[in-house]
């Protein structure tokens, strides 16, 4: 009687509302599905949340009422809102015995939670249990539950029984459980590395569903290890010809083809397992021929089966039946009205044209139909097989295409990968040395500076060193076809600053090479550019180098330099410049103008840019001049680890950086304070005469960079502590980093004939279905415009050429070179070891002991403000401190440090790596190499321009505030400052 009740009131519910719901459920939906706008269905479902949160929370609520509850939890997460208030009724859902409700809990624990949710932990428990259940349906829900939620550290809990059920009666378990074990190896393939003999074994299993699950894992092991699972391929190669002999049961079939999808998977692992084997592609070759006979290409489906066939194919080793087979199925793909046909076909005459190349020949007028196809995936993938199709004949017509699209499309992304091709190829295939130049400029013109900065380093050392052929007249002709292409291209506005950069080292390299432009016609368009593009400090900085090389290359020729106006104004203008690497370029434009021939000539060899520089890490140059100081009277150099008590001016930096770093947050326990620390430079009212307080190096880590310093006069004759540039960088120009542009190979045509193969001809491939699929479609018109253009991309000759890399070009030219310089002196790039008077160390005085200074005769005082005085004339002698008399020094001039040294800047990035600055490492230091032997010790190199803060007056003034009594650092804090400018 009370089941007859029960089934009643069901009855009832379902009348009502239907599939067991209540009908305040159905209202939700309807009502949702009516909103006329977001606003309105987000405050429909936010009013359900509050009833849910309201209702869900009440006492003795019934199963089947609380099943309802996570249903329509389920469907406010499905529209976008937030149900978490609910999750922890699901996973109670799941422990209940009743199936309805157990499975009702998986699903929405699967659909709430993910992998690394807290509540994860409270449903492992449940879901060993439920795993070991009789009831099958309760396993396949676990097993559902165990592939959406199980983590790597909740794997080895569930494995075993995982692994149980493989030989679990019923056939959805056993899937199941290999899905299951396949998600395990994807989360955490070291938990089941010792279980992948269960996957052969399931391969094997009487269940067609069974099998199919087990391809996708083995497809996985396939791919990263082929050579281990080569003894399959019998075994895959007969289940492939059962399923397309349709001995499968009809529940398999998909618009009547058997077993579609593991046909597919199938195929995918015998491309993998017969590539480069041919023993292995033997046996592979009689099903993929049957599959292609019998397949039927008038559904998707079955047009899928068939590109993968094609992919299977291009694998494998070749076979010429199999070739002949997947042209006939390119040809209908290409001849088809759909776009996803076309598309695949292009695809797949892509993948054909590597092993047969005169494929493509075939079907060029389907090419040139795609290419026209107002379908913008369709023509990117035709340029893509236009790409792999180019040689020699056919360069100049696919190359012009790619730029016309590219100049079509706003898509940055493509328009930089386009480039990147047309750049690629005009590299490779270029006919002529002015199509080059011509297709260069109208890539970097067009994607401006979407173009690869390798790009213009690929250009600029192509130019430099010639298509690799040692013809100097044909390597001269091309750099002069550039030169005279930028100046007609130079006028135009708004050039990007890639292509200007090109511009301005193909101007200072070859603008005055082959005569027919004076020096002062290109240097006028030089320091226009630099005028125009004002805000762009790269472009300044090659147009100022391009400057340099010129009027280096004019002294050199022994012609007289006559600097532009407006170019003295540019140099003055970056003199003063607020980046120190305009300056440093600047100062030494000026340093090579003043220079003699002879000098330049060493300096800055004309066409040296590709040659490799000579590096002496030694020294050896200085070795006459370091010998001659010391008979002189100068004292030996003192290597910086030997040095103790001299003040740095690089260890204000360093307190400044350490005091910086106090300021971050600490986590260690509070220290006890300490005394303070005294000032790190005596007052000299206090004791005018004492020496410096050796200060100790910081404890901390610090980063240090030693670079490069000038061989400087300046640095020789000093006995006193001076100002250092340590902390100062220098530029160095590197070797050109450039990799050559590999060369593509084409693929060779490759046909072997095999007599194990049993394909029969193309004409006996479903005649009946292809003739009526054929005839329903009329020959389209050939246009001569189509006829010319096919005959432009596909007319050429079939072989591939290729034009050789200028990996190993200019040999003989650089041979030539290296036998020039080795009677040159050899220049230097390491910092230069000057020679400084030793001096005697002695222990720090007693800061406490407030008596008369202690004199010593060993070791005489030194006053670092007299030793910056001394910097200031070369005339001027040290005077005598602490009763002891210091021998009189020659100090250098100050202004050999902006002359010689750079002023702490870094070139850019960009133009350290060009081939033109090999030659230009260390520029000042040669300057001072070559003028050691002509000037005096205290001789600086002449200037013309000089901007900026006198220093001079600044320690003048401060020197007159010491003498006084007056503390200078008290005084005058910005001392550095002042000094380095």
């Amino acid at each position: 009687m009370e089941q007859l009740k029960t089934i009643g009131r069901e009855l009832a519910m379902g009348s009502q509302g239907g599939f067991g719901q209540s009908k305040e459920f159905l209202e939700l939906v309807k009502s949702i599905g009516e909103a006329r706008s977001k606003a309105e269905e987000d405050r429909i479902v936010l009013h359900e949340i509050e009833t849910l949160k309201r209702r869900i929370s009440e006492p003795d609520i019934p199963k089947r009422k609380m099943k309802e509850f996570i249903i329509r939890l389920v469907y406010i997460e499905m529209l976008g809102h937030d149900a978490s208030f609910g999750y922890i009724h699901a996973v109670k859902m799941t422990h209940d015995d009743t199936l309805l409700l157990k499975r009702t809990g998986y699903l929405a624990v699967t659909l709430f939670l993910n992998d690394d949710h807290d509540l994860i932990i409270l449903i492992v428990n449940t879901i060993q249990k439920d795993l070991k259940s009789d009831n099958y349906l309760i396993v396949c829900a676990a097993l559902n539950a165990v592939c959406r939620l199980i983590n790597d550290e909740t794997i080895p809990a569930v494995l075993p029984q995982v692994v149980d059920l493989l030989n679990h009666q019923k056939e959805a378990v056993r899937k199941k459980a290999i899905m299951a074990l396949h998600r395990f190896y994807h989360k955490s393939p070291s938990s089941v590395s010792h279980l992948f003999s269960n996957f052969r074994k399931r391969l094997c299993d009487n269940d067609p569903g069974v099998m199919g699950a087990t391809l996708c894992p083995l497809f996985d092991l396939i791919t990263v290890d082929v050579n281990t699972y080569k003894d399959l391929v019998l075994s895959f190669v007969s289940i492939l010809k059962q399923v397309a002999e349709r001995r499968l049961p009809k529940g398999y079939d998909y618009h009547q083809m058997p077993a579609p999808f593991i046909q597919i998977r199938l195929l995918k692992i015998l491309a993998l397992l017969g590539s480069g084997d041919k023993l292995a592609s033997e046996k592979m070759y009689t099903v993929v021929g049957d599959i292609f006979r019998k397949c039927d290409s008038t559904s998707n489906i079955g047009n899928a089966v068939l590109y993968e066939c094609i992919c299977c194919v291009s694998s494998i080793y070749p076979n010429p039946k199999l070739l002949e087979a997947a042209a006939e199925v390119i040809s209908r793909f290409l001849k088809s009205d759909s776009h996803n046909l076309k598309y695949m076909g292009i695809d797949a005459l892509g993948r054909l044209i590597k092993i047969s190349p005169e494929i493509a020949e075939q079907h060029q007028l389907a090419v040139i139909d795609c290419l026209e196809d107002p379908d913008d995936t369709l023509k990117r993938k035709t340029f893509e097989l236009l790409y792999k199709m180019t040689k020699s004949s056919n360069v100049e017509v696919i190359v012009d295409r790619m730029i016309d699209y590219m100049i079509s499309i706003n898509d940055n992304h493509y328009k930089t990968y386009i480039a990147s091709r047309c750049v690629e190829l005009a590299e490779q295939f270029a006919p002529s040395n002015h199509w080059f130049i011509q297709t260069m400029n109208k890539v970097f013109e067009h994607a401006g500076d979407l173009v690869n900065v390798k790009v213009a380093h690929n250009l600029m050392r192509l130019i430099a060193e010639g298509f690799g052929e040692d013809d100097d007249a044909a390597d001269s002709q091309l750099r002069s076809s550039a030169v005279e292409s930028y100046l007609r291209i130079i006028g135009e506005p708004k050039l990007p600053s890639v292509f200007l950069q090109v511009i301005c080292w193909v101007f200072g390299e070859y603008g005055t090479a082959d005569g027919k432009y004076s020096a002062s016609y290109i240097t006028g368009k030089l320091c226009d550019v630099a005028e125009a593009y004002s805000n762009d400090e790269t472009v300044k900085a090659y147009a100022v180098t391009a400057l340099m090389k010129i009027y280096a290359f004019e002294i050199a020729s022994g012609r007289k330099v006559d600097m532009l106006p407006e170019c003295q104004s540019l140099v003055e203008e970056l003199s003063a410049s607020h980046s120190t690497d305009l300056q440093q370029r600047a100062y030494e434009l000026q340093a090579v103008v003043s220079l003699d021939a002879h000098a330049v000539e060493i300096i800055m060899p004309l066409d040296a840019s590709c040659e490799d520089i000579e590096i002496d890490k030694n020294l050896s140059f200085l070795n006459s001049y370091v010998q001659q100081s010391l008979e002189n009277g100068a004292q030996p150099y003192i290597p910086e680890s030997e040095r103790s008590g001299t003040l740095d001016i690089s260890n204000f930096r360093s307190q400044d950086q350490h005091e910086a770093s106090m300021h971050g947050l600490k986590f260690e326990a509070y220290e006890l304070p300490k005394a303070p620390v005294t000032s790190r430079i005596p007052p000299a009212s206090v004791a005018p005469s004492a020496e410096l307080v050796p200060v100790p190096e910081p404890s901390y880590s610090r980063e240090t960079h030693q670079v490069a310093s000038v061989p400087s006069i300046s640095d020789a004759g000093s006995t006193e502590p001076r100002l250092k540039l340590d902390g100062v960088r220098r530029v160095v120009w590197g070797k050109p980093t450039y990799s050559s542009p590999t060369s593509s190979t084409s693929n060779a045509s490759q046909s072997t004939s095999n007599g194990v193969t049993q394909v029969d001809s193309a004409a006996n491939v479903n005649s009946k279905a292809r003739k009526t699929h054929d005839s329903r479609k009329p020959e389209a018109e050939i246009t001569p415009e189509k006829q010319k253009l096919a005959a432009s991309l596909f007319g050429g000759p079939s072989k591939t050429e290729k034009r050789p890399t200028s990996a190993s070009h200019k040999v003989t030219k650089a041979s030539s070179h290296a036998a020039e310089k080795s009677q040159a002196p050899k220049a230097a790039v390491v910092s230069n070891q000057a020679t400084l008077e030793k001096i005697n160390h002695q222990p720090p005085p007693d800061l406490l002991d407030l008596g008369e200074p202690t004199v010593t005769s060993s070791a005489p005082s030194v006053d670092p403000f007299k030793q910056l005085e001394g910097l200031l004339d070369t005339t001027q002698v040290t005077s005598t401190v602490n009763h002891g008399a210091v021998g009189a020094t020659e100090a250098p001039d100050i202004m050999a440090l902006y002359v010689g040294t750079p002023a702490g800047g870094q070139s850019s990035s960009a133009e350290n790596s060009l081939p033109s600055n090999s030659y230009d490492i260390n520029l000042t230091s040669e300057l001072s190499n070559l003028t050691s032997g002509t000037t005096n010790a205290g001789a600086t190199l002449p200037t013309q321009f000089t901007k900026g803060p006198n220093p001079k007056d600044a320690l003048e003034k401060d020197a007159l505030v010491r003498q006084m009594g007056v503390t200078p650092s008290s005084q005058n804090p910005n001392l550095f400052s002042d000094l380095l400018g």
